[in-house]
């Protein structure tokens, strides 16, 4: 079960929290659904350079909270918050004049964020880059930067070939039957000259792992756990003379 289903998704009531947070009637369900849609795709296609993980959305009565997770902050502030201006008009007439609120946070490891991370395999499959190189480059990063496991998988006619394939990598431990575990999950396409490519990436990170918290934190946490790792087995440390 846990290798098919999404696995932000599976661990909600655990680990994770919805992207939308608020209650309506039946019949305002619907049209709510559908703003946030609006909302998400709207940012997405605006925001295309300026690396944003997720989208998440509060509603209060006639208000509208907005929040942003970006790899790149300034982008979405623009000159003198010119850009969030541009942008709180455009999502008040998506949500009928309602009384909108933009807040920005910023993603400090963007090489540990699973989306992130598939987004930007994507963008170097479109720059015929080696699919080979840019799995392996972006795993090799996020375990540099503190997380415990991470697994790449694309999906199509890869380097241009005749036959659609499957080639995936992993490192470390991505245990996706584990509620508990804290896994991120990002998803991309890279639209290329000979078909789409699908990008999946799953990074499992340390438990007291904060989405903003600092990658020398991680690095840190790293060493001194490589530090305490114990023998596997019957094997014992060799004794020095």
């Amino acid at each position: 079960m846990g290798q098919k289903v999404n696995p932000i998704g599976f661990r909600i009531p655990v680990t994770k929290d919805w992207k939308s947070r608020w209650f309506a009637r039946k019949a305002d369900f619907g049209p709510m659904l559908r703003e946030d849609l609006q909302i998400r795709d709207f940012v997405k296609a605006q925001l295309r350079q300026a690396a944003v993980s997720k989208v998440t959305i509060e509603r209060f009565a006639k208000r509208v909270r907005v929040t942003v997770f970006s790899g790149r902050p300034g982008l979405v502030i623009g000159r003198k918050g010119s850009e969030i201006d541009r942008l709180k008009t455009a999502i008040a007439d998506l949500t009928e004049g309602k009384e909108i609120y933009i807040d920005i946070r910023e993603v400090r490891t963007p090489e540990v964020d699973a989306q992130l991370v598939a987004e930007s395999i994507a963008q170097q499959l479109e720059r015929r880059i080696n699919f080979r190189r840019a799995m392996k480059r972006a795993i090799q990063t996020a375990m540099d930067l503190g997380a415990d496991g991470c697994r790449v998988r694309c999906s199509g006619r890869l380097n241009g070939a005749e036959l659609a394939r499957t080639e995936q990598y992993k490192d470390g431990k991505v245990p996706l039957h584990t509620l508990r575990a804290n896994i991120d999950y990002g998803f991309s396409e890279a639209r290329t000259t000979a078909g789409a490519i699908g990008v999946k990436v799953w990074i499992c990170k340390p438990k007291d792992w904060e989405d903003n918290g600092n990658a020398s934190d991680a690095k840190a946490r790293k060493a001194q756990k490589g530090a305490t790792r114990r023998p596997r087995g019957n094997r014992q440390p060799k004794q020095q003379a």
